[in-house]
């Protein structure tokens, strides 16, 4: 249950700072931003690992949180363009 709790709070940290960071207007409530910050933790993860070969087990750092903040601007840029969603 903590796990979950700790997902979430990181993951609305992280879907905060895509929006902010992310030009233009993202017109998404917190439940919507935490689902981002955990998705683009995700994708940014995927990203890391194409050109890296840690280890998945490391504690959280900066280099992560950064891969997630671009990882869920990716998925930003994805619904706008693609799916027209956001």
């Amino acid at each position: 249950m903590l796990h979950i709790l700790r997902m979430l709070v990181v993951g609305l940290i992280i879907g905060i700072l895509a929006r902010f960071f992310y030009p233009g207007t993202v017109h998404i409530n917190w439940l919507w931003s935490a689902l981002l910050g955990i998705a683009g933790s995700f994708v940014g993860g995927l990203m890391a690992r194409a050109f890296t070969n840690e280890a998945s087990d490391q504690p959280i750092q900066p280099a992560g949180c950064l891969m997630s903040i671009i990882g869920a601007m990716v998925l930003i840029f994805i619904c706008r363009s693609l799916l027209h969603i956001i």
